[in-house]
């Protein structure tokens, strides 16, 4: 009896120790190849194997932090300048403000919740607060984003969407709002719109994203940004200056830009931190990363000529401002577009981009009569929801295998998320400025806003008349 268990024992122990062997088992000559070669694609990991290049990929990984580093630059000071310079002298800090505080207050909200609302959870609408306070996102884990870039990255990386979205909405209500009620608006439109949204292209679980979720209701496509970012803003931002109403002196006193000079150095400095928006939108240096750059540079050219050839036919003179328009009209209609399309495709995007919303710019802004005082809508709302069209139309399986999932029925799907994105900027953003608006007010005194902004609502001047 002694014998048996004591057998039994050594059985047990050798069970054991070959459990451990296994499990310490170093990989295969062509388990290491094969983990390499995901790499090299920025493909999926070798399953079940011990990977050597346990966390992040480093180029893949230093691609996303560049494109981080990239998007940012369009907000700060990209989109701060673009702004500014449109605005008249006595306003342009207010801009530079609004843009400040809004980087400055996106970031730690992202840390506490936004993140995770974003991206946690298993709901197709919003997240859930498993990841509040980024519990859980570690620099040395990889998976949340995509194969080989870190947690972190993928984190703040979308902070950076987070914090433009809402900056582009301030071109619409420029010069007539006040800095407290710009704020309070962004906090709670980030709960309402952006979270919900984001969370519903861009997570694996989203109600609307095609991309990722097989079950998903509405299989519709958007590689860096259409629907979640410039539909978003733009819509909400004609609903804002309309609820807002016009500025002092609106129609009847000229309103031009005070710099020319900072709005294309702005420009510049967007089409640069834009390659990190779409380029960067591939999540790792590959392929795909390479025909985002390429139609983002052709789309956002062509549209810039579109623009200033129209006007030069409609007004006798191509202006600096038709340049800048042009070209930031074409990025945001390539947005959605750039990981799908061919350079053909992209090339026709950037003529409609030139000229449809140089259209809704030009003319549709004067029959309806409302106050966008930097064209927000007429740039990104309705190039935003131009190029989720487009998306559906030209999206190409030859150059990204994801739309053979979805190309059956893609353009109604992509009509569908139309809809639903409109549909919640618009109610949400109606609601949210109708209860501020009854609460602490949109609009400085009339004093304030003749005297301008920058004094009214942060006691400066942009420039020193000593």
């Amino acid at each position: 009896m002694k014998k048996l268990f004591l057998s039994l024992l050594c059985l047990v122990g050798m069970a054991g120790f070959m459990a451990l062997a296994q499990e310490a088992k170093e990989p295969t000559l062509e388990q290491r190849i094969a983990d390499l070669e995901a790499y090299m694609n920025n493909g999926a990991r070798t399953p079940d194997v011990a990977s050597k290049v346990a966390g992040p990929g480093p180029g893949h990984n230093a691609w996303q932090m560049v494109s981080t580093a990239l998007v940012l630059f369009m907000t700060l000071p990209g989109l701060a300048l673009f702004y500014g310079g449109l605005v008249r002298k006595k306003n342009v800090l207010s801009v530079l403000a609004q843009c400040l505080g809004i980087a400055c207050m996106i970031t730690p909200l992202w840390w506490l919740c936004g993140y995770s609302l974003s991206f946690a959870g298993s709901g197709s609408i919003i997240g859930d607060m498993s990841n509040a306070m980024f519990n859980g996102v570690e620099s040395t884990k990889v998976g949340a984003g995509y194969h080989w870039i870190s947690d972190s990255m993928w984190a703040m990386f979308q902070l950076t969407f987070a914090i433009i979205t809402p900056a582009l909405i301030v071109g619409a209500i420029a010069e007539r709002m006040k800095f407290s009620a710009i704020m309070a608006f962004v906090l709670v439109w980030m709960f309402i719109v952006y979270f919900p949204l984001a969370h519903m292209v861009w997570s694996v679980n989203g109600f609307m994203c095609g991309a990722l979720n097989p079950k998903a209701t509405i299989k519709a496509l958007d590689f860096a940004g259409g629907t979640v970012v410039h539909m978003s803003s733009g819509w909400s931002a004609l609903v804002l200056c309309m609820i807002l109403g016009k500025r002092i002196g609106f129609g009847k006193e000229p309103m031009p830009p005070h710099s020319m000079v900072l709005c294309m150095v702005g420009t510049g400095m967007l089409w640069v931190g834009w390659y990190g928006f779409n380029a960067g939108s591939a999540l790792g240096a590959d392929a795909i990363a390479a025909n985002a750059f390429t139609t983002t540079t052709l789309a956002a050219a062509v549209a810039g000529l579109a623009w200033a050839v129209a006007e030069w036919a409609l007004r006798g003179k191509p202006s600096v401002l038709g340049f800048c328009s042009g070209i930031v009209a074409g990025l945001v209609v390539i947005t959605p577009a750039c990981g799908f399309v061919s350079t053909t495709s992209a090339v026709i995007m950037g003529v409609l981009a030139g000229v449809v919303p140089f259209v809704a710019v030009t003319y549709l802004k004067k029959m309806l009569g409302y106050d966008d005082a930097l064209d927000t809508f007429g740039v990104h709302g309705v190039g935003g929801t131009l190029g989720a069209l487009l998306t559906g139309i030209f999206a190409d399986e030859k150059v990204n295998s994801v739309v053979a999932g979805v190309k059956d029925g893609l353009l109604m799907s992509q009509i569908k998320a139309i809809v639903v994105t409109m549909v919640l900027s618009i109610v949400a953003t109606a609601v949210i400025a109708l209860i501020i608006k009854a609460v602490i007010g949109l609009r400085p005194t009339p004093e304030q806003e003749t005297q301008g902004l920058d004094i009214s609502d942060h006691n400066e001047e942009g420039y020193s008349s000593v």
